[in-house]
């Protein structure tokens, strides 16, 4: 079964690419752009560095802009400088070398609309976002104007995930401001409740390597939802299973966020004995998220091949920090599509009571 989808990922990029009759995709190109950062002096590394992530968002292909002769200078991060170069690379492709694995493995927003083609019903079963942030620790936007946007893409329920005090870096809250939270998602429930959307009570717990959270287990005990993430020590290079079966036994933790801690061309993030720790959360019926942010995008889709196979919920999030980076949701959904994942285990495909109800039921039955 992993073989097969491994194998269907693969296939993906093959079948894309031969669309294309071999001109560079977006993915090609960023990974060009990243390799001439490693040779550039500044300013010029930290240009290609900015349009080699902005690869990763831009809407259409690059390739196609210029098939239309329009200029590439409408896309994220490309001054004159770049577009000229990267017309270089499309009129005569560069060699192709794999990329890093501290760059592999990431989709593009250009790449949706394939996906999208082929696994329609994954994207319309979406219901809501389960993690985000907003003004009341490192968001930009508060509460109910993360409501509004979600309300406007149809979703019945959101999870308001700050994050938890002990990552003050990020203006984490504490038990006090939690609570004075809860009135505030009180009272833009009242006003949304004739737009059909709940906004869920949760956070970002931060954990110590050794599993543990960092807010009192009361507070934690009044919220709809806890996402429990590593924030520290995400740069060691020996196997982390134990840290991540602790975290997982924790009883106040619904979903395991962001796990592997990577983020795009900065930090590889931990590795661990995955299909060790995708049978426990299977075991606990905890999930596993996929966090939907560009640079994160964690799980990625080979690991979900084996969440797939341990039969583990799924839980998507977007790490939105702002309205406009809901949309990142779509990238999310292209992973577990492109997995195969069981519609039946997506966290995010459940009715809000169904939903509640399995949170409700997983922590009564673990403290037991």
């Amino acid at each position: 079964m992993l073989i097969a989808c491994l194998r269907l990922d693969r296939d993906h990029r093959s079948t894309y690419r031969l669309h294309l009759s071999h001109v560079l995709t977006n993915a090609d190109i960023s990974e060009l752009l990243a390799r001439e950062a490693e040779q550039a002096k500044q300013p010029l590394q930290r240009a290609f560095r900015r349009a080699a992530r902005g690869a990763l968002l831009w809407p259409g292909q690059a390739a196609d802009l210029y098939r239309e002769k329009k200029t590439l200078t409408e896309l994220s991060g490309i001054g004159p400088y770049l577009d000229k170069l990267i017309i270089q690379w499309l009129r005569k492709s560069p060699e192709l070398i794999e990329a890093p694995e501290i760059r592999r493995d990431f989709l593009t927003l250009a790449e949706i609309p394939a996906i999208r083609a082929k696994h329609p019903a994954f994207f319309s079963a979406v219901r809501g976002d389960l993690q985000m942030h907003t003004t009341w620790s490192d968001g930009s936007a508060s509460v109910e104007e993360m409501a509004k946007a979600a309300a406007m893409r149809g979703y019945s329920y959101i999870a308001i995930t700050d994050h938890a005090k002990g990552l003050k870096i990020a203006g984490g809250i504490d038990e006090e401001r939690l609570a004075r939270q809860a009135h505030e998602i009180g009272e833009v429930n009242d006003k949304m409740r004739g737009n059909g959307l709940r906004v869920l009570r949760a956070i970002e717990l931060n954990l110590s390597p050794d599993g543990r959270g960092d807010m009192d287990e009361a507070a934690l005990q009044r919220l709809d939802i806890v996402l429990g993430c590593f924030h520290s020590a995400l740069r060691r290079k020996e196997g982390q299973t134990e840290r991540y079966m602790a975290a997982l036994r924790n009883p106040s933790i619904d979903i395991l966020g962001h796990p592997r801690g990577r983020i795009y061309n900065f930090r590889l993030g931990l590795q661990a004995d995955w299909q060790k720790v995708f049978a426990l959360a299977a075991q606990l019926d905890k999930a596993v998220e996929v966090d939907c942010y560009p640079d994160r995008q964690d799980l990625n889709v080979d690991l979900l091949c084996l969440a797939k196979r341990e039969g583990c919920r799924i839980s998507l999030g977007t790490d939105s920090h702002g309205p406009s980076q809901l949309g990142f949701m779509d990238l999310g959904l292209a992973a577990i599509a492109l997995a195969g994942i069981d519609p039946n285990r997506v966290l995010n495909f459940l009715p809000v009571d169904e939903l509640l109800r399995w949170s409700a039921m997983k922590r009564s039955t673990q403290a037991a």
